[in-house]
C-alpha cells in the first residue's frame, strides 16, 4: 500500500466515489422532497463526526496506513460539508435567481449571498484544522484538506466570471437558483491564476514524493499530488469539451421533473 501508484489509483477512486455517493443521496432527496433533503444532511452527521475523529487520530501517527486514514478522514469533513450544501441546508441567505444587467459589483454580492454560510463554514474548519494541527506529525489530512478548500473557492471564482463550458446537469433542486449566476464566457483572467497554481502544487507534491523515503511519506505526498492534479483536471474540464459527466450520469436516479423557475428579487438592496 505504500507504492505511490497505489496511493494515487486509492485517490482517483476516492475522489469518484465519493462524488457519485454523493449526488446519489442528493438526487433520492430531490425526488423525495425538502425534508429528505434535511434528514439526510442530518443522518449524515457521523461522517463529519467520524472525520474529525479520524483526523485527529492520525495526527501523531506515522506510516502508510495512517497516511490514507488522515487523506479518508479530511475526505469525510468535506463530504459532509458538501453533502449539506447540496441538499440546500447549508448554502446563503440568498435563494434568488440572479436578475440581468446588473452592476458587477451588485452581481457579486448577490453570487456571495449564495454560497455565504457554506463558505464561512468551510473557511471556520479550515482555520480549525490548522490550529489544531499544525506542527503534528502526520499533516496529510489538514493538506488534503487544504488542498480542496483552495481549489473549490478557485473553481467558484472562475464560474462566476466565466469558463466556455459549465455542467449544470448535477445541479440539485435546492441549488436550482445558482446557475444563474455563472457567466458562460471566454477564459477570465483567474483561470491562467488557477491552473498555474495547481500545477505549481502538484509539482511540489511530487518534488517532495521523489524525495521521500519513509513508507508513510511516500503514501501521503501520493495522495497529495493525486487530488491536486485531479483539481487540476476539474478546472481544465471548465475549458475542453470532455463529456466527464459520463463518470456518474449512468449511477445515477433520473432526475424529479421540475419546472424552471425565474423567480427573482428585484426590490431591495442586493437582492437580500
Amino acid at each position: 500500500m505504500a507504492n505511490p501508484w497505489i496511493a494515487a489509483l486509492f485517490a482517483l477512486f476516492a475522489w469518484w466515489f465519493s462524488t457519485g455517493a454523493i449526488l446519489v443521496v442528493v438526487r433520492h432527496a430531490d425526488r423525495a422532497g425538502r425534508r429528505a433533503r434535511l434528514a439526510c444532511t442530518v443522518l449524515a452527521l457521523p461522517l463529519l463526526g467520524l472525520g474529525l475523529w479520524g483526523f485527529a487520530q492520525t495526527l501523531g501517527q506515522d506510516g502508510s496506513a495512517a497516511a490514507y486514514w488522515a487523506f479518508l478522514s479530511a475526505l469525510a469533513i468535506w463530504g459532509w460539508v458538501e453533502l449539506a450544501f447540496l441538499t440546500g441546508v447549508i448554502t446563503g441567505p440568498n435563494l434568488y435567481r440572479c436578475p440581468d444587467n446588473l452592476p458587477e459589483a451588485e452581481r457579486f454580492v448577490r453570487a456571495w449571498g449564495t454560497v455565504a454560510y457554506h463558505e464561512i463554514l468551510l473557511t471556520g474548519l479550515l482555520v480549525g484544522l490548522w490550529l489544531f494541527g499544525a506542527g503534528a506529525e502526520n499533516t496529510f489530512g489538514l493538506w488534503t484538506f487544504t488542498t480542496l478548500y483552495f481549489a473549490r473557492i478557485s473553481a467558484k471564482l472562475n464560474l462566476y466570471f466565466g469558463v466556455p463550458r459549465i455542467n449544470t446537469e448535477f445541479i440539485p433542486e435546492a441549488l436550482s437558483h445558482m446557475s444563474s449566476h455563472f457567466r458562460v464566457s471566454r477564459l477570465n483572467w483567474v483561470f491562467p491564476i488557477s491552473v498555474t497554481a495547481l500545477s505549481y502544487a502538484s509539482a511540489c507534491w511530487l518534488e517532495r514524493l521523489y524525495a521521500a523515503d519513509a513508507a508513510g511519506a511516500i503514501t501521503g505526498f501520493a495522495l497529495l499530488a493525486a487530488i491536486t492534479a485531479l483539481a487540476l483536471l476539474e478546472h481544465w474540464l471548465m475549458v475542453l469539451p470532455l463529456p466527464d459527466a459520463k463518470l456518474w450520469r449512468w449511477m445515477l436516479p433520473a432526475p424529479k421533473p421540475t419546472t424552471t423557475s425565474n423567480t427573482t428579487r428585484p426590490e431591495g438592496h442586493h437582492g437580500f
